[in-house]
């Protein structure tokens, strides 16, 4: 006879960073779990995939006996840069 085994429901928040790419599309990467990323045509494809991946990752580290790697706080850093481009002088020929 096979035992009812219920998963219980325990919530996580993790920070995800979505990427926007040149040839279209969004890549998704979580910081806080190495190796979770994934990516999407639009940015609803991409947050749908990246739950889904985050779900098989913590699933993976649950199967395995390895515990949840420790959070690192995220550290975003928005910076204005003005990039200034100086003209060659062309040269004079006598």
């Amino acid at each position: 006879m096979k035992k009812n085994v219920k998963k219980s429901d325990t919530q996580y928040e993790f920070e995800a960073i979505f990427m926007p790419q040149k040839e279209g599309g969004f890549t998704v990467e979580v910081p806080d779990l190495p190796g979770c990323i994934s990516e999407g045509d639009t940015l609803e494809d991409a947050e749908k995939n990246i739950q889904e991946a985050i779900g098989l990752y913590l699933e993976t580290l649950e199967e395995r006996g390895i515990p949840l790697p420790e959070r690192k706080p995220l550290k975003v850093l928005k910076m204005n840069i003005t990039i200034m481009r100086l003209e060659k002088s062309k040269k004079i020929y006598a």
